[in-house]
C-alpha cells in the first residue's frame, strides 16, 4: 500500500508540475488556458497540405528526335539533377529490353532516389484479324511482364488506331477523328478491346501492375470511350491514365468526367510552341479538378513544345510544383 501511495503522489505532483509549466507558458504569452482550449476547438484537423509528387516521361528529353537524350539512364540522371522524384519509362525508347538492362536501369534510379513510376507502352486492338489482336495481347503480356521486373506499379494502356489514316500528321489534322475499317464500325472496336483487355488482366493482378487506359486517340479519343471500356471489365486493375493534351476541345470537362478514374496524370507542356498543336493549358485549375476527385497519385510531365529540353523541363517542373 505504501508503494502504491507513493507512486500515486508522485504521479499527481507530475501532473501538477506539467498543468503549472503549461499554464505558465500561456500566462507568459498573453493567453489564458481557456483561450488556449477554445481555439485548440476550432483548429481545423485536416490543413491541406498534401502535395502530389512528380515525376518526368522519359519521352520529353527524347521526343522521338533527340539521339543524345534515347538512353534511359542518361534520362534517370537529368532527372534526378532537375529535382524530380520520379521516372515514367516510354517503352518504345528502349534500346535493350533485356533482363540484365532491365535490372540496371532499377539499380540506378534506386542509387539517384527516383521512383520509376510508369510505363508507356502502345498497342492496337483495332483489327477485324484474330491473329493481330493476339499478336497485341501477346505484347502487351510481356510488357506488364517487363513493368514487373522494373518495379513500376503502373502500365499505359492504348486501344490503337484504326489506321485509316494517312499517317500520323494526318490523324492530328484531323483532331484524332478516324473512320473505322470498311465494313466495320466503332462497336465492333470496341468488342474487340474490350475482349483483348480482359485477357490482360490476371497477368496485371499477379504481377501488381495497374493497366491505366489512356485518352489517346482510337476508341479512347473521347471520355465516353475510355469509361466504356473500363466499365465494362469493372476490374480494379484497369483503370485510366489521364493525358492532359488529348482532348483537344472542352478539356476541363472532359478530364473531370476521368479524374475519378485515375491512377497516373500525364501533363503537357509545349514550351517553343507545340509540334502538331499547342494547348493553352490551366493547370492551376487541373489540379483543383484533380484533388476534387482524390487524386493522391503520380503527376508525370510529358514535354512536348520545341524549346530545348534542358530549359523548358525545369519550368515545367517549377509550374507544375506551383499547382500539385
Amino acid at each position: 500500500m505504501l508503494a502504491i501511495d507513493s507512486g500515486f503522489r508522485f504521479t499527481r505532483q507530475m501532473i501538477n508540475r506539467r498543468s503549472f509549466i503549461k499554464n505558465a507558458a500561456c500566462l507568459a504569452g498573453g493567453v489564458s488556458a481557456a483561450n488556449l482550449a477554445s481555439a485548440a476547438n476550432t483548429l481545423p484537423t485536416s490543413t491541406g497540405s498534401f502535395r502530389n509528387s512528380i515525376g518526368v516521361s522519359t519521352y520529353s528529353f527524347w521526343g522521338f528526335r533527340r539521339h543524345e537524350f534515347r538512353s534511359i539512364e542518361k534520362c534517370l540522371e537529368l532527372a534526378a539533377d532537375m529535382g524530380f522524384d520520379g521516372v515514367e519509362i516510354l517503352q518504345r525508347q528502349m534500346e535493350d529490353e533485356s533482363n540484365t538492362v532491365l535490372q540496371r536501369i532499377k539499380q540506378r534510379a534506386f542509387t539517384l532516389g527516383l521512383d520509376l513510376m510508369g510505363f508507356s507502352t502502345h498497342q492496337g486492338f483495332l483489327s477485324p484479324d484474330k491473329a493481330k489482336r493476339q499478336a497485341n495481347i501477346d505484347l502487351s503480356l510481356s510488357q506488364i511482364e517487363k513493368a514487373y521486373r522494373l518495379g513500376i506499379p503502373t502500365l499505359r494502356i492504348n486501344t490503337g488506331t484504326w489506321g485509316t489514316s494517312k499517317n500520323f500528321d494526318d490523324l492530328m489534322a484531323h483532331k484524332g477523328i478516324e473512320k473505322p475499317i470498311d465494313g466495320y464500325t466503332d462497336d465492333d472496336g470496341f468488342e474487340w478491346v474490350i475482349d483483348a483487355m480482359e485477357k490482360l488482366i490476371p497477368k496485371a493482378e499477379a504481377s501488381g501492375v495497374t493497366l491505366g487506359l489512356e485518352n489517346h486517340w482510337g476508341l479512347g479519343r473521347t471520355p465516353e470511350g475510355v469509361e466504356r471500356i473500363v466499365k465494362a471489365i469493372d476490374s480494379p486493375w484497369l483503370q485510366v491514365t489521364l493525358d492532359t493534351g488529348n482532348f483537344l476541345e472542352h478539356p476541363y470537362e472532359k478530364l473531370t468526367q476521368l479524374a475519378p478514374k485515375t491512377v497516373l496524370l500525364q501533363t503537357k507542356t509545349y514550351y517553343g510552341g507545340g509540334t502538331w498543336y499547342t494547348l493553352d493549358l490551366d493547370y492551376g485549375r487541373i489540379a483543383t479538378i484533380m484533388k476534387d476527385a482524390g487524386f493522391r497519385g503520380y503527376v508525370s510531365l510529358e514535354f512536348e513544345g520545341k524549346e530545348d529540353p534542358l530549359t523548358a523541363i525545369p519550368k515545367s517542373l517549377e509550374m507544375l510544383r506551383k499547382h500539385f
